[in-house]
C-alpha cells in the first residue's frame, strides 16, 4: 500500500508509514482521572452496527468492563481480550472495585485493591483503569467516562439486592456479551489452596516464613516441621536407592559387555584353532607336505632280513675267507 501525492503534473509515490505500536505493548495502562475523561472529541452516541463497522473514524469505541479481578488469571485475561476485540477500533476501560465495596458485597479478597489495580494496568489488552469503580453503573458514571458499551458475560449477576446489576445497561442497548472461560476462577484457585492447606503451610515454613505470619499454632508448627524432616529423610533414602539402582545397572551393563566380549573372543579363538588344527586345517597340510619332502630326500632301504640269511655273516663264518690283517708299513 502506498500514498500518492500529485505535485503539478508529476506524481510522487511514497511508502505508507506503519502506525506506531499500541501503547499497552510498551507501557502500562494509565489510571483514569478522578474527573473522568478529558477528551475534547465530540462523543456522539453509537449503535452496535456503527461500532462493528468501525465508525466513527475520528475516535475509538470506548468499551467498559468491570470486576474484582482477585488473583488475576487467564480467565480474566481472556474476558478482557474479548472486550478489546469487540470492535475494529476499541479503547478498553477497566473498572476495579475497592476493598470496602468488595468485602461488603462479595467477600474477603486475597489481593489488596492496590495489588489488583497494579495487575490490571499490566494486562496488554487494557488501555485505562478506573480505581474505586462503583458496584452498580449509573448514567452519571457512564457519561463521566464517555462509555459507549459495557462488556461482561451474559449470565445475570445477582448482587446488592438486584436480580441483575447490568439489567438497565442491557435495556439501554449498551451491553455486549463476552464468554466465560470454564475451568478457571478465583474461587477455584482459593479452593485448591484450602484443600492442600497443610502442603502450602509446610512449604512456606521451609521458605522461611514464621508460624506467626502463617497463623499457625505451636503444636501444628512442630508437627509440620517434623513432617518436613521426615520428607527430607525420605528424599535422602530415595536418592540413595536411585544411586544404588544406577550403580547396579552400570555393573550389569559392564558384566554383559564383558560376557559378550568373552564369547566373541572365544568364538574367534575356536575358529582360529579349527582353522589351524582341524582335518582340513593348515597344520595338517604342513605335516603332509613335510612328510612328502622327507620321503623324497631319504634313500630307498630294502627290508631287513633275518641274521641267518645275511650274506655278510655267511662270508665271515667261512674259515677260508679269513685273512689276518698285515701290519701297516712303517
Amino acid at each position: 500500500m502506498v500514498n500518492r501525492r500529485r505535485h503539478g503534473s508529476r506524481t510522487q509515490t511514497q511508502p505508507r508509514r506503519k502506525p506506531p505500536p499500541a501503547q499497552t505493548l510498551r507501557e502500562p495502562a494509565v489510571f483514569a482521572k478522578a474527573s473522568g475523561s478529558d477528551c475534547d472529541v465530540l462523543h456522539d452516541k453509537l449503535t452496535l452496527a456503527q461500532a462493528r463497522r468501525g465508525t466513527p473514524a475520528h475516535r475509538p469505541v470506548r468499551v467498559y468492563a468491570d470486576g474484582i479481578f482477585d488473583l488475576f488469571h487467564s480467565g480474566h485475561a481472556r474476558a478482557l481480550m474479548q472486550a478489546k476485540n469487540l470492535f475494529p477500533n476499541t479503547y478498553l476501560i477497566v473498572g476495579v472495585c475497592n476493598d470496602e465495596l468488595t468485602h461488603k458485597y462479595k467477600g474477603y479478597t486475597v489481593m489488596t485493591e492496590a495489588e489488583r489495580y497494579e495487575a490490571l494496568i499490566h494486562c496488554r489488552y487494557v488501555d485505562e483503569v478506573v480505581r474505586n469503580a462503583p458496584w452498580s453503573l449509573t448514567p452519571e458514571f457512564l457519561k463521566k467516562h464517555r462509555i459507549d458499551f459495557v462488556a461482561h458475560d451474559d449470565i445475570p449477576y445477582t448482587s446488592a439486592g438486584s436480580d441483575d446489576v447490568y439489567k438497565h445497561i442491557k435495556a439501554a442497548g449498551m451491553f455486549v456479551a463476552t464468554q466465560r472461560t470454564d475451568g478457571i476462577s478465583t474461587s477455584d484457585l482459593i479452593t485448591r489452596i484450602v484443600k492442600d492447606y497443610d502442603i502450602y503451610v509446610r512449604r512456606n515454613l521451609q521458605r522461611g516464613y514464621t508460624a506467626r505470619e502463617l497463623n499457625v499454632g505451636f503444636i501444628n508448627e512442630n508437627k509440620y516441621r517434623l513432617q518436613n524432616q521426615v520428607d527430607k529423610m525420605k528424599e535422602k533414602v530415595k536418592t540413595v536407592e536411585e544411586k544404588s539402582k544406577h550403580l547396579v545397572h552400570r555393573v550389569e551393563e559392564k558384566s554383559q559387555d564383558l560376557i559378550f566380549k568373552w564369547e566373541e573372543k572365544s568364538r574367534e579363538f575356536i575358529g582360529n584353532f579349527l582353522e589351524l588344527f582341524g582335518p582340513d586345517g593348515a597344520w595338517h597340510m604342513i605335516q603332509e607336505r613335510s612328510g612328502r619332502v622327507l620321503q623324497a630326500l631319504s634313500p630307498y632301504q630294502s627290508p631287513r632280513s633275518s641274521p641267518s640269511s645275511s650274506p655278510t655273516r655267511e662270508r665271515s663264518s667261512s674259515p677260508t675267507s679269513y685273512r689276518p690283517l698285515s701290519p701297516p708299513n712303517i
